[in-house]
């Protein structure tokens, strides 16, 4: 049985620190689960996580199980928003943010897997948010994305610079929501070594 790592076939999970790229992101699956407020600080933002793993360690050892085909689990993801872009960058203010963390899923696994999985995740941990966790497609087409090497809280220059230089420069705006991919467990290791994909889907300016 081949083992696939999707963080290697796919080019929307490639970026270089101190370059940003422009990418045609494809419409991919996700587990999906909402949440609201400063991730340092939110209880939410923790359960969001601890329903979203063991589910996605589910599907995966199903899909092994059942299909013979095995893959590695994809990274943590966060779609971020706020009513002023400048939550993110000048004010930096973590408490007006809104969220949706994600794990991709390979395209074969549907929603009577997950249903299987959170049944599963449910029954061992009662208390855990298993039934908010959804599958979902998200397509977010053209995107800028860089990798930003670092504690999260030094994003703020390296956004700026996206948002402020290099999409005006490229006769792009902003659309759709921030994205960033988490390669780096954030409860390990130095934070000035975190590697995090920064990504903005973009449109041409009409």
């Amino acid at each position: 049985m081949t083992k696939v790592d999707f963080k290697k076939t796919l080019d929307a999970y490639r970026a270089r620190k101190g370059r940003f790229d422009l990418v045609d992101v494809p419409a991919m699956s996700y587990l999906m689960i909402d949440g609201q407020g400063d991730p340092n600080t939110s209880p939410e933002f923790t359960t969001a996580i601890e329903a979203l793993y063991p589910i996605a360690y589910g599907l995966k050892f199903a899909s092994k199980r059942d299909l013979d085909r095995d893959y590695t689990v994809m990274p943590l993801e966060g779609l971020w928003w706020a009513d002023d872009h400048a939550s993110f960058t000048s004010s930096r203010d973590k408490s007006a943010w809104h969220w949706t963390l994600m794990i991709m899923q390979p395209e074969w696994v549907d929603h009577a897997m997950l249903a299987d999985a959170v049944a599963r995740a449910s029954a061992k941990n009662p208390d855990v948010r298993a039934d908010e966790v959804r599958l979902e497609s998200l397509h977010e087409g053209l995107c800028a994305q860089t990798l930003h090497v670092g504690s999260y809280d030094d994003e703020a220059p390296v956004l700026a610079t996206m948002h402020d230089e290099f999409i005006p420069e490229h006769g792009l705006r902003l659309t759709g929501t921030h994205h960033e991919i988490y390669f780096s467990d954030p409860r390990r290791g130095d934070p000035a070594n975190r590697r995090t994909l920064l990504r903005q889907p973009v449109r041409t300016v009409s």
